[in-house]
């Protein structure tokens, strides 16, 4: 099933995780309707933007799949509102294009270094925040999210 040109439902629930584990990672008509959304209102039009394929590292998850993985309960990911995307070299551009361009909820440079991110978090959601973050692990291990520009 396509949710946009580019993206399909597969790649938005597949899991290593989920397939490893035997775990059922099945959305909901609701969940489906949230990722098309993304998927149409961010996705695609960055897809259409970098004119090269992107990869979802992380779509869709079902609750006990974020549980095993260690998720937030809030996980916009739980309710089919979040992508983690990578391109493997080019992550910056993403995070800046969707930054200056597009509509969001939440935008994470996730790790990396200060010019390109190891990921990038993306989320959209009827009321959207435009909130943009920065993940910044802490010399004890620990994780925490600094505002960014």
């Amino acid at each position: 099933m396509n949710l946009s040109k580019n993206f399909t439902l597969e790649e938005f629930t597949k899991s290593p995780t989920a397939i490893r584990m035997g775990i059922p990672n099945i959305p909901s008509e609701k969940h489906i309707k949230n990722m098309e959304t993304l998927c149409k209102l961010v996705l695609q039009p960055l897809r259409d933007h970098y004119g090269k394929p992107i990869h979802i590292n992380s779509g869709y998850r079902g609750e006990f799949l974020n549980a095993r993985l260690m998720g937030s309960d809030s996980s916009q990911h739980c309710e089919g509102e979040a992508a983690d995307i990578d391109t493997l070299k080019d992550n910056a551009d993403l995070f800046y294009y969707i930054r200056d361009h597009l509509e969001f909820d939440q935008i994470i440079w996730e790790y990396g270094d200060k010019n390109n991110p190891d990921w990038v978090h993306v989320s959209y959601k009827q009321h959207n925040r435009m909130q943009c973050l920065r993940t910044v692990r802490q010399d004890d291990g620990s994780v925490r999210y600094e505002a960014c520009v």
